[in-house]
């Protein structure tokens, strides 16, 4: 009997221990797409961006106004040139066509690095300052909320937390 009493005594302390362990975790979430967004650095960021796809989009219309201006021409004087001429103008067109579709390409790729390299240390800064926070008020979980993770949030929101720390 005193070995029952001994090995209860045991277990509930244990479980005791267990559910004052989960206790102590705590979880908050956070909003990170409108952290950053409200940042401004991503403002300029856009900015940028903004001005980059501009430039790109002036450079390809000129580009599509030169061709469409050498099709039209090479068009009106087909019939007066031979054979040989018409082929080496079709040629010619087709390579236009060929550097605006590369030229396009490209210019899709310059964006994305662009963006990636502009974005980086607006998100460690973001990603630092949820870190400071977290810790200083003693979570042990963040979650994002702008990932769809979060399916109940009676948890702290950090995100007034985090604006503040930035300075927002």
């Amino acid at each position: 009997m005193k070995q029952l009493k001994t090995l209860l005594l045991a277990t509930a302390l244990c479980i005791g221990t267990v559910s004052f362990t989960q206790a102590q975790s705590k979880v908050a979430h956070i909003n990170t797409q409108d952290l950053i967004t409200a940042m401004p650095e991503y403002k300029a960021a856009q900015t940028q961006l903004e001005t980059l796809t501009k430039s790109y989009q002036a450079e390809i219309q000129n580009m599509a106004t030169e061709f469409q201006n050498k099709v039209k021409q090479y068009e009106a004087e087909a019939p007066t040139k031979t054979d040989e001429e018409n082929a080496k103008r079709g040629q010619e067109i087709q390579g236009m066509q060929d550097n605006i579709r590369q030229y396009q390409s490209q210019a899709q790729q310059d964006m994305q690095t662009k963006e990636m390299d502009l974005l980086k240390p607006i998100t460690e800064k973001a990603k630092a300052a949820i870190l400071k926070v977290s810790r200083a008020q003693g979570f042990n979980y963040v979650l994002d909320a702008s990932q769809g993770v979060v399916i109940l949030t009676d948890g702290k929101n950090l995100l007034d937390d985090v604006k503040k720390e930035l300075g927002i």
